[in-house]
C-alpha cells in the first residue's frame, strides 16, 4: 500500500499499530473503541438512518454524511460488548472524518488488513472493518449520484 496515498490520520494509525507487538496492538484497539465518537443526536434519535453492517457479527450501523464544503463524515454505533469492532469502527469514524470524497474512496481497500491485526483478532473481525470500509465508500457513491 503506498502510504502516499493514505490520508495522514490512517497513515498514522497504521504506523502506530504496526510499531506494537500483537498484545499492544489489540490494547491499542480497545483504546480507540473508548473513543468511538457518539452519535450526534440527529441520529440517536433516528436509527432508521443509519445503515447495518452485515460484515460484522456485532450490530453495527454507520451513516456517512457530505458537508456543504464537501467533506466526509462518518458516524457508527457498535455495542460496547464488542470492543475490537468499536475499535475499528472509532478508527474509519477518526480517520476518514474531515476528509474530500475522492481521498475517502481513494482508501485502499486492504487498509483494514495493513493494520497488522490479522494475528491480533479473528479474520471475520478484520473483514468487519473491510466491510465498514466498503459501505462506507457505497453511501458516498450513493450521495454523490443522488
Amino acid at each position: 500500500m503506498d502510504a502516499t496515498t493514505l490520508p495522514a490520520k490512517l497513515a498514522e494509525t497504521r504506523e502506530d499499530f504496526l510499531a506494537l507487538g500483537v498484545k499492544d496492538r489489540l490494547q491499542l484497539l480497545l483504546e480507540f473503541s473508548n473513543e468511538l465518537p457518539p452519535l450526534p443526536e440527529r441520529y440517536a434519535e433516528h436509527p432508521d438512518l443509519l445503515e447495518r453492517v452485515e460484515e460484522c457479527q456485532s450490530p453495527v450501523f454507520m451513516f456517512v454524511e457530505v458537508d456543504d464544503d464537501g467533506l466526509v463524515h462518518l458516524y457508527a454505533t457498535a455495542p460496547a460488548e464488542s470492543p475490537t469492532t468499536r475499535g475499528f469502527a472509532s478508527i474509519l469514524a477518526q480517520g476518514l472524518d474531515g476528509l474530500t470524497v475522492q481521498q475517502v474512496l481513494d482508501v485502499p481497500a486492504d487498509y483494514p488488513q495493513s493494520l497488522g491485526l490479522a494475528e491480533a483478532v479473528s479474520p471475520l473481525r478484520v473483514r468487519g472493518m473491510t466491510g465498514m470500509l466498503a459501505r462506507t465508500k457505497r453511501q458516498l457513491r450513493e450521495r454523490i449520484a443522488a
